[in-house]
């Protein structure tokens, strides 16, 4: 059986085992996850990269002492390292995520959809990204949150609760303000989708 198609347990228990190519494979399946956390939380290129590598740091170091509790949920995991790895920083710098944007920038959405097949599709899909990328930057910080865990790192409710200390209620109570909040910019003619 080739180590690609191991599940992430299996690929865990073969880097303990001195594989050193399932561990790559497992941080190839899940960095474009965990780095667009980490990103949309920073807005800062070089600093999500610090961060991701801290985060694979930790999740190497966890696992070569036997302190990783397998409960086939590696992916979260992570994102929860990732996560309070991003709180941290801010704690550190005592400010909020900066925003910014450039052409050079890794892009969200790059990630998440395959490109248009033709250049007039690309324009329009390139100006859909940017005003949703900008709705979600102008979101209350705790919102934003939530729209990220959520739909980026596609973690459940319950998850988000768990990971941001809250209420599940008060993690679904985000998420509707935070769909409130994006109409209302939407309604704006700040906010093109034409």
């Amino acid at each position: 059986m080739q180590v690609t198609s191991f599940n992430d347990r299996q690929l865990i228990r073969s880097y303990l085992e001195g594989n050193e190519k399932a561990f790559e494979v497992l941080l190839t399946r899940h960095q474009s996850k965990i780095y667009t956390s980490i990103y949309m939380f920073v807005k800062d290129e070089n600093t999500a990269n610090d961060i991701f590598q801290d985060t694979f740091i930790k999740i190497i170091g966890t696992i070569r002492k036997g302190k990783y509790n397998d409960e086939g949920k590696f992916l979260q995991w992570a994102l929860r390292i990732s996560y309070n790895l991003c709180v941290d920083h801010f704690r550190r710098n005592k400010r909020r995520p900066i925003k910014t944007t450039s052409s050079g920038e890794f892009d969200i959405f790059d990630v998440l959809e395959a490109p248009e097949r033709n250049a007039e599709g690309e324009i329009i899909r390139n100006q859909k990204h940017a005003s949703i990328r900008q709705l979600v930057d102008n979101l209350p910080p705790e919102q934003r949150e939530v729209v990220i865990l959520r739909h980026y790192a596609e973690l459940s409710f319950k998850e988000i609760a768990e990971l941001t200390k809250v209420s599940i209620n008060t993690a679904l109570g985000r998420m509707r303000y935070a769909l409130i909040n994006m109409r209302k910019m939407l309604a704006t003619t700040e906010y093109s989708f034409k």
